[in-house]
């Protein structure tokens, strides 16, 4: 049964009740809301939007700011990190407008549940698996859109009040939005929306007690309700948690192109001659490790890194396993670590694109995205160069 916009209730075969609370992560209004609903319902348990990372970065706001982007660029975490950076920045920018911090109303929950003596669940699926997921579903063609639009989201200047959060708010317009947004980009929305529906559903249903206030984002709560209500058969936790592994062609052509590359020059070389082979070589060494020079010098990159630049990039275009860009970026830390202050001001120097060379680590950011282009143009050209001596 509906309350209002933002508050759905719903009673169970089982005799429980369980009240779903949609709010906007960054509003004053659901903040209130949240707070007031677990006083007044006083629930046996309180379940939140949240994983265990996201949670200890609310409780610990400065911890992020202790990471080791050494240890995340080995374990090639970086991709990870730059899309939760850019997407939470992004949240904090917006709040920033309404004077509240992104997943206050979270905080809330759970500081109103820890008072009240109401157990606490953390229902949302491991934000690094959703967003390893939703690359990993999203076609190739794809890709570049997301990125793209990701892209476009730091230069994204919209202005955004608690009036139009309402708007948002409104069932109706989020169901349009829902459906927009899924048109564009179906298996984005069915990591992203449907699958932590699934989530949540899973995660509320089987949360103890009797009364049960779940706070979930507006966006979600239609979905859920309607898994809930309607006694929807759930996919198991860990079949919508785990990677897909990718299309063994990709892997067979990945291989395929530089193995045809070595065997080309070989043969150039047994036909024409070593001298042949030799210069092809060399221009395959020069135009991928000249044009990873160039992208890393455009990043800024320490003396040593532009060096580490041109010397990998002919190595790593002959490899589908890492890209130049890790070792840039790994030489980039090394040689100048970031300090204290610049992840202070990360988020913010995040959106001044004048500010990405003078904080290091949007400069180590930089040192692993801008190499790549300029190497694989090269290697582009390196390649017809070898056509050119067939």
């Amino acid at each position: 049964m509906s309350e209002n916009a933002d508050i759905y209730r719903i009673n169970t075969a089982d005799g429980r009740e369980i009240i779903l609370i949609g709010t906007a992560h960054i509003s004053q209004s659901s903040k209130e809301l949240v707070r007031e609903t677990i006083e007044k319902e006083t629930p046996d348990t309180v379940c939140v939007e949240l994983d265990e990372g996201r949670f200890k970065s609310l409780k610990e706001p400065d911890r992020w700011k202790n990471t080791d982007l050494k240890q995340v660029i080995k374990k090639k975490q970086l991709a990870t990190l730059i899309a939760n950076l850019v997407l939470g920045s992004y949240q904090k920018r917006m709040g920033a407008q309404t004077g509240v911090k992104p997943g206050a109303e979270l905080k809330e929950a759970a500081e109103t549940a820890e008072s009240k003596g109401a157990q606490l669940v953390l229902a949302d699926r491991d934000i690094k698996i959703t967003l390893k997921r939703t690359w990993a579903c999203t076609p190739w063609y794809r890709k570049l859109s997301l990125l793209g639009g990701l892209f476009a989201s730091i230069f994204d200047k919209t202005e955004i009040s608690e009036e139009e959060l309402d708007k948002i708010k409104e069932q109706d317009a989020l169901s349009s939005m829902m459906q927009e947004f899924g048109k564009s980009f179906p298996e984005v929305k069915q990591v992203l929306i449907d699958e932590r529906n699934q989530f949540l559903a899973s995660k509320i249903k089987s949360a103890p007690g009797k009364k049960i206030v779940a706070v979930v984002g507006a966006g979600h709560m239609r979905g859920i309700a309607n898994i809930i209500e309607t006694d929807k058969e759930i996919p198991s936790e860990e079949s919508i948690s785990v990677i897909p592994k990718g299309s063994p062609v990709w892997k067979i052509i990945g291989w395929a192109i530089p193995i045809a590359i070595v065997a080309s020059i070989l043969f150039v070389g047994y036909e024409a001659g070593f001298k042949k082979a030799g210069e092809l070589s060399l221009q395959w060494a020069m135009l991928t490790g000249g044009g990873a020079m160039l992208g890393t010098i455009i990043a800024g990159g320490h003396p040593l890194t532009i060096l580490v630049a041109l010397v990998m990039a002919p190595f790593t275009g002959l490899t589908p396993l890492v890209g130049v860009g890790f070792f840039t970026a790994l030489t980039q830390v090394y040689m100048r670590p970031p300090r204290v202050q610049e992840m202070e001001t990360l988020s913010d120097d995040i959106w001044q694109v004048k500010r990405w060379w003078k904080n290091r680590v949007t400069r180590v950011i930089l040192c692993f995205l801008c190499p790549g282009i300029p190497a694989i143009i090269g290697k582009i050209l390196a390649i017809f160069k070898i056509y050119q001596a067939f």
